[in-house]
């Protein structure tokens, strides 16, 4: 994971020990000693994520936020604000002035590490969306932004998964007068309460008794239509170790115990403008440019779109030095189906074979119809041992049930599967598809239903 943080802080010991941490696990560090030098960094260069220390002179950390989530350039900057302040209210002061997370002196390494890596993946997700709708010549970007100063985080619907049903209920009361809140008692029914359910974040402790609270959270994360549902954890202190490998897994935030009330609040108004934001950005992108680039068939975004999105990707991904894969798949002996069962059948396998791929590639990954039976995905900040294990999850995914035909006939599909890497800064979209169509033909030739890697 690679990102460029800057760390803003008057005293220059403590950007020093931050810097070093920071450098260790191989982020790009720039510094700032002033609010206003902050401001203009974020103003001239891209910064993935902000490390703002409260206690400044001339401009407080406060302000800077603020500032920044004001302006459009920057307001999807992550900022994690640090401080020697330990009153519930400064937390909450710098939640509601935009700030995503809050930590207090002396810095815990284990919660600064987590809290980063959370932050960042949300920052890449972002990017991701931002970039697509620039790709679509920024049809919806306007729109969003006026989206978002009307969007807030009155009555949301929150679900609270808790064995304990008295500390549950109390939770719900600190929620209650501003949200919907159901209670779950039972962890193991989480996947049935939240199917077809509209619920805007899940709090869940991880004192579940006889439930692992992290197999409720990978649970949640398998379903679509709750894949992107933010989750907050209740902790306790000796719940940390478990609570950095939750935000690896993807949950979005944690609280610990005794759980304060305005901080809950806070933090819970935090998730759910966001998840209406991204929902509403998700929206806003699709309706406007579905007609232009998209595949009428199967809803997969079109070639048209790919080509053009690929190098706004791949630029993206050479001048940040990070990975970036591509694969091509092709139907296997589609012309036989179409031969055998008509070109209503054929379509009918096309529609499912691409419903098959989007649920089994992640949210960042741009799924595509290259034509015909042949399909593109693009893949952001990934390396072998990801797109191996995407691609082979995809493949199984196509050959292990077959697809209908009508009348009760079902119909044995495979997909042979071509990947490429960006290898250098000479590459061009051109040579990372010629590669990958190159892996394609090997696959098969060398008998179909697999993936095979580019030898370059």
């Amino acid at each position: 994971m690679t990102a460029r943080i800057l760390i803003v802080d008057d005293i220059p010991t403590n950007v020093r020990l931050l810097e070093a941490r920071l450098s260790a696990e191989y982020f790009d560090v720039v510094t700032a000693s002033s609010g206003q030098e902050a401001l203009d960094i974020c103003e001239s260069s891209d910064v993935d994520m902000v490390l703002l220390d409260v206690m400044m002179p001339i401009m407080d950390g406060f302000e800077v936020c603020r500032r920044l989530k004001a302006n459009t350039r920057t307001h999807h900057v992550p900022v994690l604000m640090i401080t020697a302040l330990d009153q519930p209210s400064d937390r909450v002061k710098g939640l509601e002035v935009g700030a995503d997370d809050f930590l207090t002196k002396p810095v815990d390494d284990m919660q600064l590490m987590a809290r980063v890596k959370s932050l960042v993946r949300l920052k890449s997700l972002t990017d991701e969306l931002r970039s697509r709708a620039v790709t679509g010549q920024q049809i919806a970007i306007e729109d969003s932004f006026r989206a978002m100063d009307k969007i807030n985080a009155d009555n949301g619907s929150i679900l609270i998964v808790d064995t304990d049903a008295r500390h549950a209920e109390r939770i719900k009361a600190y929620l209650a007068p501003g949200h919907r809140v159901d209670v779950l008692t039972q962890p193991a029914d989480a996947v049935f309460q939240v199917t077809g359910a509209q619920y805007e974040l899940a709090l869940i402790t991880m004192s579940l008794t006889d439930f692992d609270p992290l197999r409720v959270c990978s649970q949640i994360r398998t379903l679509e239509h709750t894949r992107n549902l933010p989750i907050i954890l209740v902790a306790d202190e000796a719940d940390r170790p478990k609570v950095v490998r939750a935000l690896d897994l993807g949950v979005n935030d944690f609280i610990m115990r005794p759980v304060e009330r305005n901080e809950l609040a806070a933090r819970v108004r935090t998730q759910i403008r966001r998840q209406r934001y991204a929902t509403e950005l998700r929206h806003s992108v699709n309706q406007t440019m579905a007609m232009a680039v998209t595949d009428d068939m199967t809803g997969l975004y079109n070639r048209r779109y790919f080509e053009r999105h690929l190098g706004v990707m791949l630029s993206k991904a050479q001048s940040q030095g990070r990975d970036m894969a591509l694969m091509i798949l092709d139907v296997d002996h589609f012309k036989a189906v179409n031969d055998t069962y008509g070109h209503d059948i054929g379509d009918s396998v096309l529609k499912e074979f691409a419903n098959r791929l989007k649920r089994n590639v992640r949210g960042v990954d741009l799924a595509c119809r290259f034509g015909g039976e042949e399909f593109v995905v693009l893949m952001p900040d990934t390396d072998v041992r990801q797109a191996e294990s995407i691609a082979e999850r995809v493949r199984q995914s196509v050959a292990e049930r077959s697809f209908e035909a009508g009348a009760g006939r079902m119909i044995g599909v495979t997909v042979s599967v071509g990947v490429t890497l960006n290898e250098s800064l000479s590459d061009t979209p051109e040579t990372l598809i010629k590669r990958a169509d190159v892996a394609l033909y090997r696959a098969k030739r060398e008998g179909r239903n697999r993936v095979v890697f580019d030898a370059a």
